[in-house]
């Protein structure tokens, strides 16, 4: 079995039902959507009016509870209670995710960019430190990191690879579906296979971890669902916490909160290799100086107009 991300105790009660959605049982689903749809409600409502609401019983709220992990209904409420309280106290702006056809340009700006700050808040409340302390360790001492990700996804792997190879770490990233299945099988002990998919069932991502694992390396899966079909197929999970809505499949909100883990992942592995970091990152710098504008050829900056 994977290992399996805890989550803190201040997280989102929402965040983690959303991540878990699509594994829960339809009619658990139902209780999910009430909860979603409207959680300062379900806070202030009994167990009977939250059942008659899903359209399901008692017994079905008090195991979608158990599901989701908060033990029981008395305990959603109180942790969606607080859940709202902090939410208010964040933002006076009531934004929402869902843009309709009646939103003006504005609207479309703000419940953008409100929607992305949001992925990189909840993504950082609920990632489990030890978690990513323990994949940190693992790629600070791999010989070679390979990185999988296709679609959206193949963007964030590329930006690991850089970031990685940047510092001199060994490091790949591939999005080709025949190109990741020959990496991973020429993959080894000691070496360690990232898959990146916001939804964990990529077909082509799953299935080159598969052959990663196979042949000895150690698998990571970054994803916004802990029990999606990546998670079989990996080590360590890091979790994010983006929502998708209307027009906002495979949006930014997704990448920004993979690239959040990623920043995270990679300062992490820099810092354990300080001094040799900073070198690198100082020559990288350097070798590609003159290629910017206002960088002389020999790498002197040209002196500021001062408009005298």
């Amino acid at each position: 079995m994977p290992a399996q991300p805890t989550r803190d105790a201040d997280a989102s009660p929402l965040v983690r039902i959303r991540s878990l959605l699509p594994g829960l049982a339809r009619a658990e689903q139902r209780v999910a959507k009430v909860v979603l749809d409207d959680p300062a409600q379900v806070a202030r409502r009994s167990i009977t009016e939250v059942a008659l609401a899903a359209n399901t019983s008692e017994t079905t709220v008090t195991r979608f509870c158990k599901a989701v992990g908060v033990g029981g209904y008395p305990q959603l409420r109180i942790a969606l209670a607080a859940d709202t309280a902090r939410s208010e106290a964040r933002s006076s702006r009531n934004l929402g995710g869902e843009i309709g056809p009646e939103d003006d340009l504005a609207a479309v700006i703000g419940k953008v960019s409100f929607a992305d700050a949001r992925a990189v808040e909840e993504t950082a409340d609920q990632l489990d430190v030890p978690s990513l302390q323990r994949v940190i360790d693992i790629v600070a001492g791999a010989g070679r990191v390979d990185v999988y990700g296709v679609g959206a996804s193949a963007f964030v792997a590329a930006d690991l690879q850089q970031k990685l190879h940047r510092i001199g770490r060994v490091s790949f990233a591939w999005s080709d579906t025949h190109i990741m299945l020959t990496s991973a099988a020429v993959l080894s002990p000691g070496d360690v296979a990232i898959g990146i998919s916001h939804t964990g069932a990529t077909t082509d991502t799953v299935e080159a971890l598969r052959v990663a694992r196979e042949h000895g390396a150690i698998t990571v899966a970054v994803t916004n669902f802990p029990r999606s079909p990546i998670t079989e197929v990996a080590d360590h999970v890091l979790t994010t916490a983006a929502r998708e809505t209307t027009f906002r499949s495979g949006a930014t909100a997704s990448r920004i909160a993979q690239l959040t883990v990623i920043d995270c992942l990679f300062i992490g592995v820099a810092q354990r290799h300080m001094d040799a970091s900073v070198n690198a990152l100082d020559a990288t710098r350097d070798a590609v100086g003159s290629h910017r504008l206002g960088v002389r050829p020999d790498g002197r900056r040209r002196p500021r107009e001062t408009g005298k």
